[in-house]
C-alpha cells in the first residue's frame, strides 16, 4: 500500500497527516482554516486519496503559517508515499470547469520542484480566507513533493469558483500521475532511471 504518515511540529503549527494514494476519496480534514478544509476535502474526493489531516496553528495571527505548513506536510506525504515512483504514470492533466470558471492543471512527478501559477482571483478574501494563500499552499507543496505543477486560470469571475476549480483539477491531475501503469509497473518512468 502506498501510504504515508507525517507529523510536523514548529513554533507556529502542529500537524498530523495520513495519506493513502490508493484510497476512495475519504477525508477527515481539520486545519483550523474553514475554507482550506473545504478545498482539501474536494481535493481528496476528486483525487480518490484518503486523507486525514489535523492542524493546530497560530491562526490568531493569521492563516498563513497553517496554510503553508499544511502544503509542506502534504508534499512530504506524497513524496514519501510514492517512494522511488516505480510504475507510476508520472504525468497528469485536467481542464476543469466550475460554472463560469475554467482551470487547467498539469503535473509532472519529475523530482524537480517548479510551480507556474497564473490566476487573477477577483477578491482578496473568500470569507475570512486570504486568496493570496492559495499560491502559497501550492508553492509549499511543490517544493516538498518535488513536482512540476502548472495551474492556469483560463476563465472565471467568482473567486470561490476559481479556487474550487483549482483544487478539484489538482486532485484529478495528481490522481492520474500517481496511478500505476500496468504496462510499466516495474519501471521508473524516466530514461535516467530515477525520478529525483
Amino acid at each position: 500500500m502506498r501510504t504515508a504518515q507525517i507529523s510536523r511540529t514548529t513554533n507556529e503549527t502542529a500537524i498530523t497527516l495520513s495519506l493513502n494514494l490508493d484510497g476512495s476519496g475519504a477525508s477527515d480534514i481539520q486545519t483550523g482554516v474553514g475554507f482550506l478544509d473545504h478545498m482539501l476535502t474536494l481535493f481528496a474526493k476528486h483525487g480518490r486519496f484518503d486523507l486525514a489531516l489535523c492542524c493546530k496553528g497560530d491562526t490568531v495571527v493569521d492563516d498563513h503559517h497553517s496554510v503553508e505548513d499544511i502544503g509542506i506536510a502534504l508534499g512530504e506525504a506524497f513524496c514519501s508515499a510514492l517512494g522511488e515512483k516505480r510504475g507510476i504514470t508520472r504525468y497528469g492533466s485536467e481542464m476543469l470547469p466550475m460554472d463560469e470558471a475554467l482551470v487547467l492543471c498539469a503535473v509532472d512527478l519529475s523530482g524537480r520542484s517548479c510551480l507556474r501559477y497564473s490566476a487573477q482571483i477577483p477578491s482578496q478574501k473568500i470569507g475570512s480566507f486570504d486568496t493570496e494563500l492559495i499560491r502559497e499552499f501550492f508553492l509549499a507543496f511543490t517544493r516538498k513533493a518535488g513536482v512540476t505543477l502548472h495551474l492556469r486560470q483560463l476563465d472565471g469571475e467568482n473567486s470561490h469558483h476559481i479556487a474550487e476549480a483549482m483544487f478539484k483539477a489538482f486532485g484529478r491531475a495528481l490522481s492520474q500521475a500517481v496511478k500505476i501503469d500496468p504496462q510499466y509497473q516495474d519501471e521508473i518512468p524516466s530514461t535516467k532511471g530515477v525520478l529525483e
